[in-house]
């Protein structure tokens, strides 16, 4: 897709990225620089770095690193076009979309008109004499007429073709359901519909376009839920259903459900704060976007050993992002939904202000697999609760989870405490001598964090890295690189990165991360911000691309000449074999 390079080039320069990082992070400017919480991952000390002469971010705590673009990319979940248009926006900048691939963009544009279609049909059939079998279903359910249209429920026909003959009448080829993964296809090559006999959800995205569904069979078919494949404009690890209206909440919190139906009952009963999943354990991803909308959430899965477990999986990850975390236990009932069609939306509401802090559910989870009248079990879940207890950051949260831990083995809180601290400085000694051996292997200290770009001769690669970093701060500096070839670079990934700076340096273009982005990928834009935010002094910078290139020459003939001796041992090798025969 042809963005002008110029086009790129004057928005990043109009996207300061001091300005557009504030907008999601609280930044605090220190030494020439600004420091804030790292919103990729969960930490309680500040590790990310914005550099505004440099302008790029990087966090010295989980690695990640970039430009402007790949910024607004990370926060906001979008592709790399999505992230210019947003910032075009920003900026009050115009978006050149008659220069983008005309085909892809229509392409998208017809899937989602395809599935608004494909919903309104749907919809329609819910209300026709063929959906009597799915407003029934609804309607047992406890669901009013309103809240189905609110949330556009419909019916599949039990039809091979139904849909795709509907849709044929609006102008849509088989082909194209079969790309929005509304129809299917055989070993044989027949197409036919892929939701049949089914309720229908559709699962709408943060701009109020469907993109694409969920399927509730009626009877006894396999699977009880379907949904739509990962398409070009659908990816169920990274959209929640329902999330479009949950953002708008004002109850200061966001109630995480296992599905369709716990979402939607609570949302007829006043809890306008409902997400699920999309047919898939919570990912990272998910906990990335709900951490944009609230700053708690509280998991509300099944009382069963499967909700549990998802519960149990899914704490972790919300907890990194430095989400507020409880969990709901829904007694009396079987799920959400349940609970509300039998004790009402009072009783629920009390459940949910006595939530549990993720904590004192961990305790109460891990507690249940003791028997307590073991004094030998009940030693054991105190050693156990304390190890829990340890990862703890507040002394505060310590001290106090302690106390509840005491209440709830019996064993004094001075002895837990104790435990608590012996398990800590367990811990401490482990990373001490950790960090030690790292510091003792120096080489492994300048490997890239992603393992595909390890460098084969650490040597040859810092200062392949130096030159980059010249070339990315005193474009002038190019003139001292005559003959050096990407080709000479020890490191594939570098040599690739310092071909488009070449490139740039000779187009006239300015050489900064926000204006790379969309010609490297996101790890080499990790990568390039990682070796930019290493401090270098310009004074000397020709001497010190000599230095550098005086370094890559000779490491290249140590390489050589190793190459060189290898051949001359083989060679002998193979005479002294057929001498001996």
């Amino acid at each position: 897709m042809a963005i002008p390079s110029s086009f790129k080039d004057e928005l990043v320069a109009r996207s300061d990225i001091v300005d557009v990082v504030s907008d999601y992070v609280t930044l605090t400017p220190k030494g020439g620089s600004y420091w804030g919480l790292c919103p990729f991952h969960g930490e309680k000390t500040p590790s990310f770095h914005v550099l505004p002469d440099r302008q790029l971010y990087h966090c010295f705590g989980c690695g990640k690193g970039g430009g402007v673009v790949s910024f607004v990319m990370e926060m906001e979940n979008l592709p790399f076009l999505d992230a210019l248009r947003l910032l075009a926006k920003r900026a009050g900048m115009e978006f050149p979309e008659g220069d983008l691939d005309e085909s892809s963009r229509r392409k998208r544009n017809r899937l989602l008109n395809l599935n608004k279609e494909a919903a309104r049909f749907f919809h329609s059939q819910l209300h026709s004499p063929v959906g009597q079998p799915g407003l029934d279903y609804l309607q047992r359910r406890g669901l009013s007429k309103g809240i189905m249209t609110r949330f556009g429920l419909g019916f599949a026909p039990d039809s091979w073709d139904s849909l795709i003959r509907a849709m044929a009448q609006k102008g849509y080829e088989k082909r194209d359901l079969l790309d929005a993964g509304l129809a299917v296809s055989n070993q044989k090559g027949s197409i036919y519909d892929r939701f049949r006999n089914r309720v229908m959800f559709p699962i709408i995205d943060l701009r109020g376009d469907v993109i694409g569904f969920g399927g509730r069979v009626l009877g006894e078919g396999t699977p009880k839920y379907l949904n739509s494949p990962d398409t070009p404009v659908f990816n169920k690890s990274r959209n929640l259903f329902a999330l479009n209206l949950a953002k708008n909440t004002k109850l200061g919190r966001i109630v995480l459900t296992e599905g369709y139906m716990d979402t939607i009952s609570l949302y007829q009963a006043g809890f306008d704060c409902a997400v699920a999943s999309l047919g898939t354990s919570l990912t990272a991803d998910h906990a990335k976007l709900l951490s944009r909308f609230t700053k708690e959430v509280v998991i509300c899965y099944d009382a069963d050993s499967a909700g549990v477990q998802a519960a149990n999986r899914a704490i972790p990850m919300l907890e990194k992002t430095g989400l507020k975390v409880k969990v709901l236990r829904v007694t009396g009932a079987k799920d959400p939904d349940e609970f509300l069609r039998s004790f009402g939306r009072d009783a629920f509401a009390r459940l949910l202000d006595q939530s549990e802090n993720y904590v004192e559910y961990n305790l109460r989870q891990l507690q249940s697999g003791y028997d307590l009248t073991d004094p030998l079990q009940k030693a054991e879940f105190a050693r156990a609760g304390a190890e829990l207890l340890a990862s703890l950051d507040s002394p505060v949260e310590r001290e106090v989870y302690a106390g509840q831990l005491s209440e709830m083995t019996g064993v004094g809180k001075a002895a837990l405490l104790q435990e608590i601290q012996r398990v800590q400085d367990q811990r401490l000694r482990a990373a001490k001598k950790k960090q030690t051996r790292r510091n003792l292997t120096p080489v492994a200290q300048i490997q890239p964090k992603a393992r595909q770009l390890r460098y084969e001769n650490p040597r040859s690669a810092r200062a392949e890295e130096g030159i980059l970093r010249l070339l990315m701060l005193d474009g002038s500096l190019v003139k001292q690189t005559q003959g050096l070839e990407p080709g000479q670079f020890s490191a594939p990934v570098l040599g690739k990165i310092y071909q488009v700076l070449l490139e740039h340096l000779k187009q006239g273009r300015p050489l900064q991360l926000g204006t790379l982005e969309g010609e490297l990928e996101g790890e080499e834009i990790a990568l390039l911000a990682d070796i930019l935010g290493q401090p270098t002094a310009l004074e000397n910078g020709a001497k010190a691309m000599a230095d550098y290139r005086a370094v890559l020459e000779t490491e290249r003939m140590k390489q050589q000449t190793t190459t060189d001796e290898a051949v001359l041992l083989a060679a002998r090798e193979t005479y002294r074999k057929k001498k001996s025969i």
